[in-house]
């Protein structure tokens, strides 16, 4: 069997690079502001496998790096002035809008990697693993159920506070848009639609484009500039 140390290793690297971005990046820049959640999620799941809280450490592993590389890569992508894919687009275009809160840049973080980059995952994972997407069910149950106690923290900490917060303000409205546990439910039935059409490459690569388009259309509407 394989020793949890040497899977844990690679989520050592991604937690290693999600705070090296954390100290580069302005903390108003809404690219670090989505960073530092994800580096908190992608901490606890590190401190979750070394404390052997998950069944398949191996499988948890994989879908955790898988998932963490996707993210990585649009960094990459908008650093090298590459065009990353459209769920991430809007986050990097606005990153420095001072109209847009941090709540926003949050969210539009998260619809982006759970609305898009974590259905891939699934599948990038299943073909590092030999396996079947409900195989990882109970991983990615897991997994979606830290980064939903997590949202809700995160909601409490850059929600603004109780004089500006009220039903009129817009941003009260734009939250009530989205939810993740609809956005991974819907994840989820991607990732399985993906599987299933593995051996059909031009529907694969269309139901992608589309799936990557309709996330960076959600993305672009929790950005909406909301004050000057």
């Amino acid at each position: 069997m394989v020793q949890l140390e040497h899977l844990t290793a690679p989520v050592d690297a991604v937690v290693a690079r999600m705070r090296a971005l954390d100290a580069a990046l302005p903390p108003r820049d809404g690219v670090a502001v989505f960073n530092r959640v994800y580096l908190a999620v992608t901490e606890e799941i590190d401190r979750r496998l070394d404390a052997g809280e998950f069944p398949d450490p191996r499988a948890a592993t994989a879908l955790d790096v898988r998932f963490a590389e996707r993210y990585l890569a649009a960094v990459d992508a908008a650093d090298a002035d590459r065009r990353p894919p459209a769920c991430w687009r809007p986050l990097f275009q606005f990153r420095r809008h001072p109209g847009v809160r941090p709540l926003q840049f949050a969210l539009a973080g998260i619809n982006a990697h759970i609305g898009h980059d974590l259905a891939l995952a699934v599948v990038d994972a299943c073909h590092t693993l030999g396996c079947e997407p409900a195989d990882l069910e109970d991983e990615f149950d897991r997994v979606g159920d830290l980064l939903v106690s997590l949202e809700e923290r995160i909601r409490e900490d850059l929600m603004p506070g109780p004089d500006l917060f009220q039903i009129a303000d817009p941003l009260t409205h734009l939250l009530g848009s989205w939810s993740l546990e609809r956005a991974r439910d819907a994840t989820w039935a991607a990732a399985r639609a993906l599987w299933a059409l593995r051996h059909c490459a031009d529907v694969v690569e269309e139901f992608t484009e589309r799936l990557d388009a309709a996330v960076g259309f959600a993305g672009r509407m929790l950005l909406t500039p909301l004050a000057d």
